[in-house]
């Protein structure tokens, strides 16, 4: 199977992101359209759901991959939008 919602990059991965805020469950719930799909409680206010996103990706990464910091993870495009691009340094690949 071609894993497209991800690419590899010289420092890490550029990771292709569908968020779903005021979910009733914070979870990363599987990939659609090459996108992660991830379901996060937090409202899209003031950077809230953002924050809990990377804060997921986190959580996820560490608890699959091990050594991994926060600031490793940066939203690149998608700020203000539910289809957001990230960068992840550090990795090789993300683990579903």
């Amino acid at each position: 199977m071609q894993v497209t919602f991800y690419r590899k990059t010289p420092t890490g991965i550029l990771l292709s992101v569908r968020v779903i805020t005021r979910a009733s469950k914070t979870e990363i719930a599987g990939i659609s359209n090459n996108e992660l799909k991830v379901k996060l409680t937090a409202a899209p206010v003031d950077g809230q759901a953002n924050r809990m996103l990377i804060d997921t990706i986190y959580k996820h990464i560490a608890k699959t991959q091990g050594k991994i910091n926060k600031s490793d993870i940066t939203i690149l495009k998608g700020e203000t939008s539910k289809s957001k691009q990230i960068a992840i340094n550090g990795i090789e690949e993300f683990p579903v």
